[in-house]
Order: C-alpha cells, then sequence, then structure tokens
C-alpha cells in the first residue's frame, strides 16, 4: 500500500555537516546505529501504549477527532486540520462535535471548550454539565450545573452572546430536528415542565406545574407531540402519572385518575419512571409505557442465607436479577383507554415498524436451555384489537433472528439456516432464500448450530431486505420473487460488509429486540472487503457500478468515516509490528496520507512479526495459523512456544496490533507480553465435526503445531498449551490426548 510523507527540515551549515557525518557512521555501523538503539520491552514499558480511537470527520474534510486512551485513564482527545496537522488537544475530554465547520465542541469532567477551528480561539466554560446544538437556529444551549447554585440552562451564540437564561433547570431534551426543547424546572419547590421553540419567534409555553416532579420525557419520532411522567409526592403511594400533549392540537391529555389506579393498576402494579422510555407512535394514537408489579415484602433472614427453589426454571442469581416483573402497556390519550400488551406468563416484548402490532414471548419457556435468550414461542398481538395469534414456534430468542420492519408490513426472520419473511396482512410466512442457491447460516462455529450471517436491514418502504452470505450481500424482495447480487465476492473467496462503524444502519433498542432505520439504495453503499489472505479495501458501491477506494495486502483497515460531502475518508490502518495510524484518503487526490501514528515509541523496542501459516488435520481440510516471532528473533536459535486456541483465531487476529498489558488481550491471554519475552506464539483454527468438537481440537492444533515443529525454529520439548472459555475446555480435553505440550493452562474453562 503506497503511503505518502510530507516532511520539511531546516538545517544550518554547520548542523547539516554534523548531521551528515553522524549518518555516515550510522550507515557504517548499523549494529551501533540501530541495534543498541533498541530495548527489551519491560512489564514497566506496558503503560506506555495507548488505544486509538477515530472520533469524526467535520463536513468538508477538513477537521478530524480522535481520542488516545490509557490504562492509567489519562486519555487525550484531539483535534487535527488534515492539510497542515495543526492539532489541539483536550485531556479527559469527550462527548465531541463539529458543530459547524469552523466550530468544534467537546466535554470534560469539569467543563465545556469551545473551539474556532479559523482562528484557533478557546472558550472554556466551566460547570457544563450537558450542551446542545442546534443548526436550525443557529444557537448553543449550555445547562451550567454549579454545586451549590441553581441550575442555568443558557440559550447563546458561538461568539458568546447570550440570548436567554432559565433559572432552576433539571433536564432538558430536544425534538428530532433540533427546534424545540422540552425542560424541566424548580423554583422555591414548585415544579414546572415547559416546552421553547429555539427558532423564529421562540415560544415558549408552560404545561403543567405543582408540587411534583417531572420525568421521563420524550418527543414524537417527527416531534409532532411529546410525553412525561408526574412522579408521585409520596413515595409510599406509587401513583406516577401520564401525561401526552399534541403540538396539533395544543391540548394536553392525562388518564382518569380513579379510572386509571382503579381498574388498570389495581393495588398491585404501578407505572415505573426508570424502567423504559416512554414510547409515542408515529400515527399519535398510543403513548407506550411500561407496567412494573410492587415489590412484596421479604421476611426477615439473614444477610448470607438464599433460598433456592428447585422448581424454579431459572438459577437462583439469575432470578435475582430478572425479579422485577415488568410488562408494556399502552394509552389511547383521545379516548383515555388503556390496555396491556405482554403479561407474566408472555413477559417479553418488541414493537413492530408501525406500532400497530407486538411481539410476546417467554424467555423460561424451554428448559433446561443453553444460549443467553433460550428459545420460545413467539406471539403476534394486534394492538386495535388486543388479541394474539401464535407466530413462531420454539423459535430463537437471539434479537438477531427476528428483524420487524421499519414500515410494519413485515417480520424477517432466521429459522431452519434460512430467511423467512412474515407478511402480516396476508397472514403468511415466506422462505426467501431457499431458492438462491447461496447458503445464508455460516458453520463457523461448526461444534453448535449454524446461525445467520449479518443482517443489514430493509430498504425504503419495506421494498427489500439486506441480507449476507458467507462472501456477498444480497437485496430480495420479501415475497422471495426477486434476489439481487448487490457484490460479486464469492468467485474469489472475498467477503463484502457495510464498512466503517459510523456508516452501518442505525440499529434503534425496540424494547427486546432492535429496528433498522432503512437505507436508499440510490445513495450508494460504502463497503469492505476481507480475504483469507489478509487483503483489506474500501469500495463505493452504486447500483450500477462499484469503485475501489483503498486496498490492501500487507495491513488491516478499520473504523472507515466519511465526510458529509463524501470526498473525505478517514480510517485507521495496523499491523502486528504497525501500530494503529489514522490514513487520509482523499478521492479528488486519489492517495493516502499518514495523519496520525499511535504509539510512534515501540521503534525504541525489539519486536516480533507474525505471518500466515497453512496446514492440514487428519481428515485433509486446508486450515490456517497465525504465528508470531520473538521480538529479537535469532534464526540461528530455538524458542519455546506457546498455542492459543479458540475455534478460528486467524481472521480476527490477522494484521491486528496488540499492545502489551497485564489488563487485556484476546480473551485474556496477551500475544505480545509472550513473542517480546522471547516465545513464538501460534493462534491455531480448528474445524470441528459436528458432535465431536474434542477430538477436533485435539487433531487440528495438533496438525498445527507439528507444522510449526517441522519448521526447525522452537524447542519440541518447550511447547505450552493455552484457552479461554470454551477454548479453556478444549485445553483441558487436549492434554488428556497427547504429551505433545509440556504446560497447558485454562482460563474459564467451560468444563
Amino acid at each position: 500500500m503506497k503511503t505518502h510523507f510530507c516532511t520539511n527540515i531546516r538545517l544550518s551549515r554547520r548542523k547539516a555537516s554534523f548531521f551528515l557525518v553522524l549518518i555516515l557512521q550510522l550507515v557504517a555501523c548499523p549494529l551501533w546505529g540501530q541495534e543498541l538503539q533498541k530495548k527489551a520491552l519491560t512489564v514497566e514499558d506496558y503503560s506506555k501504549w495507548g488505544n486509538l480511537r477515530l472520533g469524526k470527520v467535520n463536513v468538508n474534510g477538513q477537521w478530524i477527532s480522535y481520542t488516545m486512551s490509557y490504562e492509567n485513564g489519562l486519555d487525550t482527545l484531539f483535534v487535527k486540520n488534515t492539510k497542515s496537522l495543526q492539532t489541539f488537544s483536550f485531556p479527559s475530554a469527550n462527548r465531541e462535535d463539529f458543530i459547524t465547520p469552523e466550530w468544534f465542541v467537546c466535554q470534560s469532567p469539569t467543563a465545556l471548550h469551545l473551539r474556532n477551528l479559523k482562528t484557533g480561539k478557546q472558550e472554556i466554560i466551566p460547570h457544563a454539565g450537558q450542551y446542545l446544538y442546534s443548526p436550525a437556529a443557529r444557537r448553543l444551549l449550555i445547562l451550567i450545573e454549579e454545586k451549590g447554585k441553581e441550575n442555568t440552562l443558557i440559550l447563546r451564540q458561538l461568539d458568546g452572546r447570550i440570548e436567554k437564561e432559565i433559572v432552576g433547570v433539571n433536564e432538558f431534551i430536544a425534538d428530532p430536528a433540533k427546534q424545540m426543547i422540552l425542560y424541566t424546572t424548580t423554583k422555591n419547590k414548585l415544579h414546572e415542565i415547559s416546552f421553547m421553540e429555539l427558532t423564529g419567534e421562540k415560544r415558549n409555553k408552560k404545561l403543567l406545574s405543582g408540587s411534583a416532579s417531572f420525568t421521563n420525557l420524550v418527543w414524537h419520532s417527527k416531534g409532532k407531540a411529546l410525553a412525561f411522567i408526574e412522579k408521585a409526592e409520596d413515595k409510599n403511594d406509587f401513583i406516577n402519572t401520564l401525561f401526552y400533549y399534541n403540538m396539533n392540537n395544543s391540548r394536553l391529555y392525562s388518564p382518569n385518575p380513579l379510572e386509571f389506579r382503579k381498574s388498570f393498576l389495581g393495588d398491585s402494579l404501578f407505572v415505573p419512571t426508570t424502567s423504559y422510555k416512554l414510547k409515542i407512535s408515529d400515527d399519535l394514537q398510543k403513548v407506550f409505557f411500561a407496567v412494573q408489579q410492587k415489590a412484596k415484602s421479604k421476611k426477615q433472614l439473614p444477610s448470607d442465607v438464599q433460598l433456592w427453589n428447585g422448581n424454579a426454571k431459572w438459577i437462583y442469581p439469575m432470578e435475582e436479577k430478572q425479579n422485577k416483573k415488568t410488562n408494556l402497556a399502552l394509552w389511547r390519550p383521545s379516548a383515555d383507554i388503556y390496555q396491556f400488551i405482554s403479561n407474566d406468563t408472555l413477559p417479553k416484548f418488541m414493537l413492530t415498524g408501525d406500532q400497530n402490532y407486538a411481539l410476546i414471548s417467554n424467555p423460561k419457556q424451554y428448559e433446561p436451555q443453553y444460549d443467553y435468550e433460550g428459545k420460545r414461542d413467539f406471539y403476534l398481538v394486534d394492538l386495535s384489537t388486543g388479541k394474539s395469534s401464535l407466530l413462531l414456534k420454539n423459535h430463537s430468542g437471539h434479537f438477531s433472528h427476528t428483524i420487524p420492519s421499519p414500515e410494519g408490513k413485515y417480520i424477517a426472520y432466521f429459522k431452519e439456516e434460512n430467511w423467512w419473511v412474515y407478511n402480516i396482512a396476508n397472514k403468511t410466512h415466506t422462505n426467501i432464500t431457499k431458492n438462491i442457491g447461496s447458503p445464508f447460516a455460516s458453520d463457523e462455529n461448526q461444534h453448535q448450530h449454524k446461525n445467520n450471517y449479518p443482517d443489514l436491514g430493509w430498504t425504503l418502504l419495506d421494498k427489500e431486505i439486506l441480507l449476507c452470505d458467507a462472501y456477498d450481500i444480497w437485496s430480495i424482495r420479501p415475497d422471495g420473487s426477486s434476489a439481487r447480487r448487490l457484490t460479486h465476492g464469492k468467485e474469489t473467496k472475498t467477503q463484502f460488509r457495510l464498512a466503517g462503524y459510523s456508516i452501518k444502519p442505525v440499529s434503534k433498542i425496540n424494547y427486546s429486540g432492535r429496528i433498522h432505520d432503512p437505507m436508499d439504495l440510490n445513495k450508494g453503499l460504502l463497503l469492505e472487503s476481507t480475504n483469507i489472505e489478509g487483503h483489506f479495501g474500501y469500495y463505493k458501491w452504486l447500483p450500477k457500478s462499484m469503485k475501489t477506494l483503498i486496498f490492501t495486502n500487507n495491513s488491516r483497515l478499520d473504523q472507515l468515516t466519511a465526510s458529509a460531502m463524501g470526498n473525505v475518508f478517514v480510517y485507521s490502518e495496523e499491523r502486528y509490528d504497525l501500530a494503529p495510524r489514522l490514513m487520509l484518503y482523499n478521492r479528488l487526490g486519489k492517495e493516502s496520507k499518514v495523519l496520525f501514528q499511535s504509539n510512534s515509541h515501540q521503534q525504541n523496542f525489539h519486536w516480533g512479526r507474525s505471518e500466515l501459516i497453512h496446514y492440514k488435520n487428519a481428515k485433509g481440510d486446508s486450515l490456517q495459523g497465525l504465528l508470531y516471532y520473538p521480538s529479537h528473533y535469532d534464526s540461528q536459535k530455538k524458542y519455546p512456544m506457546i498455542v492459543y486456541i479458540y475455534e478460528k483465531l486467524s481472521q480476527d487476529l490477522l494484521h491486528k496490533y496488540i499492545n502489551p498489558s497485564q489488563f487485556s488481550g484476546d480473551a485474556g491471554f496477551n500475544i505480545s507480553n509472550f513473542s517480546t519475552q522471547g516465545y513464538f506464539v501460534l493462534a491455531a483454527d480448528i474445524s470441528y465435526e459436528l458432535g465431536n468438537p474434542g477430538l477436533s481440537a485435539v487433531d487440528c492444533v495438533v496438525s498445527a503445531t507439528k507444522e510449526v515443529i517441522s519448521k526447525g525454529v522452537i524447542l519440541p520439548n518447550k511447547i505450552g498449551l493455552t484457552g479461554h472459555s470454551f477454548g479453556g475446555y478444549e485445553t483441558f480435553f487436549i492434554i488428556t490426548q497427547t504429551n505433545i505440550f509440556a504446560a497447558a493452562l485454562a482460563g474459564s474453562g467451560a468444563t
């Protein structure tokens, strides 16, 4: 991969002459000039290493933010100009944002930092607990929380001119368009809740006031309504009150308190303020809220006594963790009607995209079970009638296996190694992947059941769903009538996926499930590619073309982030012997350059390298592993080796840089710690025969170990074995079947 550097050095003649002599000495004595400058890594040096996180790119790609974080907690946020490389630093800061092309804001534990990137001028605003920038109003809102004083919400311009101050503000929340805020205040024990327009006439309207406080503030998805809860004045009374305000008719609604308490909640239920956020339906007709059982008084027992019930489906610690029975209910403000959605028999719930139906289930239904989210029956509840019907029998409880569509027309689900779609209106189930001729179930974890490759969500108007097979991305109609392969990776065994953590589709929490924002394929997709040989690439996919942006065959690419204008891309690049660095790719210049190199002090220490090795097990399956060389490797010597195992590691670790550390590593095992202490480390892949994981692990691990022994670089009688969790189980099993390992260590072995 080509990397372009720009370095300007000016020296006086005398300094230049000295520099030339020094260069000649270094050339003549390479050991004195290079080897002796490096030193062996010690435990005391580990704290020098930090982790690099790319933050944001401003709209025109001229500025980026990134953070270096350290195990001692002394983290620093940086802002860098992508052309001049001018850099500003903000110790211990986070929550950064480029609020305009020229203005940057971030928050530290003690203050808000506002920097004009054009002039370099900085303003530090102490005691800032929360901030918000409204692009529509071009105003900054800052909540000042100074100890011993009342909170003050400040509405101001970026240059510092204050336009409004509201004293006594407890919290505030903006509508999705950031054109209005809903906020609460307390003055002389009088609580108020109001909303204020940030644009136009900046209208300020008080909604309610009283001796009780307000919480759980929410907005409608398009800012057409808001809702909140008034807390009960008496903590023992439990009667928290719902409120809903409709912007269209400027009316505030609340349930009839007597009816709500008597006919709906009874004596055993109450509306909690913290379990779940209120939610307003898209059609403005429903408000969803949580209902919880009041805690029963427990018999006084000594603190070290636990009562375990042998008939309980979950063990005592899990039962205690889940002991708060919370269900979902809805309120129709215009008619003042309430109804339960979930219940104690079917306590888990999620909504469809249009909030007209709900999916409810019981995670304890099929016992014993070994998944964290066990299989269960799913029932579909029609919220207009309250009637429920069985949708899925004995179906996986994992959130990625049941995907409601954003428009509410369909429910996609993964079952029997295929993707199915349920049409809610037609009440039909369709297997949409069975006739494609490509498997959509992964066999990577071959000792378990096959799992799905990623789902990427739905396109606009629920027209198609985007799904992945082993290599490619498919766009499939929900009735299965057509399936388009958007990429062509199968032919070269190259895997394509959506690129960059900041540009993947938004997956919103949908109670116990997830729901994606729809994607517009006409705007294109940013994709990343990988293959088993360690080639990484980024691409711009459009309906009629796919262009290569960046490609490398000897390093790992990650964290791709694009400017809003789409002309500048920033990403990280790393290799086992190259600490992560930030790279900039400009589509106009079509070349990459280094913006920042993390952990540059590594060059002062001896460091190892890694290589991909290939081997076969007894069945003839072609496998691969990663072999890490000792940091001060001498081909005339032989070294001890540690074999590290956990299913298939080569793709996860290929070209990955690993900070030395006593506190972190891959599943608790730090490869760099050992490679810098004179060990070879082998990360070996394992291919399983279903139902026979132990002997499969023995076969593959011993085969990989013998492949390295044949290279003549290690001491055959000095080989260790280690694994964590399932790798711990494999470690325990392997040492009962072979004497090839001199020592073994299992961490949290699943035995």
